[in-house]
C-alpha cells in the first residue's frame, strides 16, 4: 500500500472520506423524512402554514427579516416550493454520498436545511436540526472542492480540529448541563429511573431497561456523566485516548438507539466520532480493498490566514456558549451579546444540552373526535403512546415531528401551544395533509363535527401487569386539556 506512520504524524483520509459519505446519508434521511411530512406540518393546509408565518415576519421585521429569519422561502413558500426544496435536498445529499462536488453542495444543503428550520417553527426547533447545519458548514472546510470523485485530497487539519471541537462541545455541554441545570434527578442519580418511560418516543427495549433494579439505574447515571464529561476530554489527547473516546461515545449512542427514537441524531454523532480514528486504525482492521484512500498517502493541508481567522472566530464564539453552560444565568457584556444575537438565526454556531432536565411524569394528550359531542373516538398517532396494549415502536432514523411536538405540548398548558388549536381545526376541516400525519382513523371518509383533547398520565407497566393484561402502558385520566372545538364556532363550551 505504501502507507506508513512517520514522525508521529498520522493522516485521517479514510475517516474523513467515510464521515463525508455518512453526512450525505444523514442529509438524505433528514430531507426524505421531512418530505413526507412537510405539507401537513407547514404547507398551505398544514398546521403552521409557512406563508402565514413569513407574512407575519415581514410585517414585524421589514427589511431586517432576511437576517432575523434567513430562509430561501422568502422567494416562495408554496407547497410546490416546499416539495421542490425537499427534492433538491435529496438530490444534493446523494451527490455528497457519491463524492461529487461535496464541499459546495454541503454549503447548499446547510442553507437549504436552515431555510426549512426557519419556516418549520416549532416542528424544526430541535437541537439536532441546528447540529446538522453546523456540522455541514464545518464539513465544507474538510471536504474537497473537486467536481468528480478522485483520490489525492489532503485532509485540512484545521477543519478536522473544528469538527473535533464540535463533537466535544456537543457531548461535554450535554454532560455539564445536567449538573448545572439544577435538576435534582441527575444529582441524586435517579434520572434513569424516569428516563426510559418519559422520553418522547421510547422503544420496546426501553420497557425492559425500565424494569432493571434501582442500583443499576444509579450506576448507569454515573456512567452517563463520565461518558459525557470525562470521555470527551480525551478527544484532544493521544491517539490511544481518542480511540477510547471513540469507543465510549459510539457505545453511548448505540445504547440510546436501542431505547429511544432520536431520528438521525445518533448517526450524525457517530459520524462525528468516526473522525477520531486515524488511518493507522483502518490499516489494522481493514483490507486494502475496503480502504481505497489509503492506497495513496495524503499528508495534511496547511491552513491559510483566512482559514485561521475563521477558526478563531468559531472557537471564540462557541467557547462563549460553552462557558455559559457552567453558569447558565450569567450575563455577557453587551457587545458579546450582540455578536451572539447576530449569529444565532443562522445556526452555524450553537449551544447544546441534551436531556439537561429529566421529566419525571409522562403526560400524554389524546385527540378525540365525535359526531354528536357525547360518544368520542380517539385519533391514533403512528408512533407516540396511545393504546396501552400497543408495543412501543422503532421509527428512527425517521422523525415523526408531530408525535414529538405532542410530547412537548403535554408538558405545557393548552394556551402555551397555539399550534395545537390549529391542528384540531385542521382535523375538523378534514385536511388531507394533516390527516396523513396520523394513523388511519374512523373519520377517514369524513371529518368529525367535534374535536377535543384529553390529558392522561402514563407509565410503563411492570412485569406482573404485563403478564396479566399484556399492556405495555398503564394510564389514568387527568381530565380535559383545552376546550371542545367545532368547525362552525371553533370553540364550544
Amino acid at each position: 500500500m505504501g502507507y506508513s506512520i512517520a514522525d508521529g504524524v498520522v493522516p485521517y483520509a479514510v475517516s474523513s472520506w467515510l464521515f463525508l459519505r455518512l453526512l450525505g446519508i444523514v442529509h438524505l434521511i433528514a430531507f426524505v423524512s421531512l418530505w413526507v411530512q412537510v405539507t401537513g406540518l407547514f404547507g398551505s393546509r398544514g398546521i403552521v402554514p409557512a406563508t402565514s408565518f413569513l407574512s407575519a415576519l415581514r410585517a414585524h421585521f421589514g427589511h431586517k427579516r432576511f437576517v432575523q429569519a434567513p430562509t430561501l422561502f422568502w422567494m416562495s413558500s408554496s407547497d410546490l416550493s416546499l416539495h421542490l426544496g425537499c427534492g433538491i435536498g435529496t438530490v444534493g445529499s446523494i451527490l455528497v454520498v457519491l463524492d461529487i462536488l461535496p464541499a459546495p453542495i454541503l454549503l447548499v444543503l446547510a442553507g437549504l436545511y436552515l431555510s426549512f428550520i426557519v419556516v418549520g417553527q416549532e416542528f424544526m426547533a430541535f437541537q439536532w436540526d441546528a447540529l446538522l447545519v453546523e456540522t455541514s458548514v464545518l464539513a465544507a472546510l474538510l471536504a474537497p472542492w473537486h467536481l468528480w470523485p478522485h483520490s489525492g485530497h489532503p485532509v485540512p487539519q484545521l477543519g478536522l480540529f473544528l469538527l473535533w471541537w464540535l463533537l466535544f462541545r456537543l457531548v461535554f455541554q450535554s454532560g455539564v448541563g445536567k449538573l448545572t441545570s439544577g435538576d435534582t434527578t441527575w444529582r441524586n442519580l435517579t434520572a434513569l429511573e424516569y428516563h426510559y418511560f418519559t422520553q418522547p418516543l421510547p422503544t420496546s427495549p426501553a420497557w425492559l431497561a425500565h424494569q432493571l433494579p434501582t442500583w443499576f439505574h444509579k450506576i448507569s447515571v454515573i456512567a452517563t456523566l463520565v461518558l459525557e464529561i470525562a470521555v470527551p476530554l480525551l478527544i484532544f489527547g493521544t491517539r490511544n485516548m481518542r480511540l477510547v473516546a471513540f469507543v465510549g461515545l459510539v457505545g453511548l449512542q448505540i445504547l440510546i438507539v436501542m431505547t429511544g427514537n432520536y431520528n438521525f441524531f445518533n448517526l450524525l454523532t457517530m459520524a462525528l466520532a468516526l473522525l477520531l480514528l486515524d488511518d493507522g486504525v483502518w490499516v489494522a482492521v481493514l483490507p486494502a480493498s475496503l480502504a481505497p484512500t489509503l492506497a495513496e498517502p495524503q499528508g495534511a493541508a496547511l491552513p491559510g490566514p483566512g482559514m485561521i481567522a475563521l477558526a478563531l472566530v468559531i472557537v471564540g464564539v462557541s467557547g462563549l456558549k460553552l462557558a455559559r453552560t457552567f453558569s447558565p444565568n450569567a450575563r455577557l457584556p453587551g457587545p458579546l451579546q450582540r455578536v451572539l444575537a447576530l449569529l444565532d438565526p443562522f445556526r452555524v454556531i450553537n449551544g447544546y444540552g441534551l436531556f439537561r432536565v429529566m421529566t419525571t411524569r409522562r403526560l400524554e394528550i389524546s385527540l378525540q373526535g365525535s359526531e354528536d359531542g357525547r360518544a368520542w373516538v380517539p385519533f391514533a398517532f403512528r408512533y407516540k403512546p396511545g393504546d396501552p396494549l400497543r408495543r412501543p415502536r422503532f421509527c428512527a432514523p425517521h422523525q415523526p415531528r408531530l408525535d414529538w411536538q405532542m410530547w412537548f405540548a403535554a408538558l405545557r398548558r393548552y394556551e402555551d401551544s397555539p399550534w395545537l388549536e390549529s391542528l384540531l381545526s385542521r382535523l375538523l376541516e378534514g385536511s388531507g395533509p394533516v390527516r396523513r400525519l396520523l394513523a388511519p382513523s374512523p373519520f377517514s371518509d369524513h371529518p368529525p363535527r367535534f374535536v377535543r383533547a384529553v390529558w392522561y398520565d402514563y407509565r410503563f407497566s411492570d412485569w406482573k401487569e404485563r403478564r396479566e393484561t399484556a399492556a405495555w402502558w398503564v394510564r389514568r385520566t387527568i381530565g380535559r386539556y383545552g376546550p371542545t372545538l367545532t368547525l362552525k364556532s371553533r370553540i364550544a363550551n
